[in-house]
């Protein structure tokens, strides 16, 4: 929430600029002067490093996934007894009221 502008997350903009760092890396292998294996061994050792990245990404996700859920649950659960108490505290004020009456 707080780490939200103009609507877009970290999480976001991060992915984002991964992508685009990938993109970027690409086209300069393509148009790069090399002879096919050079390339060839460019492109692998970069997709092994972009693979390790993307874990790296998803188990940050999962992480921050995990600890708002985590916020979640602890938020209903305060919630939960506020209005159990609330609950409680209006069927001991009708009783109190039924037996007035």
């Amino acid at each position: 929430m707080g780490q939200q502008d103009s609507g877009f997350s970290a999480g976001t903009v991060l992915l984002s600029f991964f992508i685009g760092g990938i993109i970027g890396a690409g086209v300069a292998l393509l148009t790069a002067p090399k002879t096919g294996q050079e390339t060839r061994k460019i492109i692998r050792d970069f997709a092994e490093d972009a693979k390790d990245k993307a874990e790296e990404y998803i188990g940050q996700v999962k992480e921050t996934a995990g600890s708002y859920v985590d916020k979640g649950k602890d938020l209903i659960d305060r919630e939960k007894n506020i209005i159990s108490k609330a609950v409680e505290a209006g069927k001991d004020a009708y009783e109190k009221e039924r037996q007035k009456g």
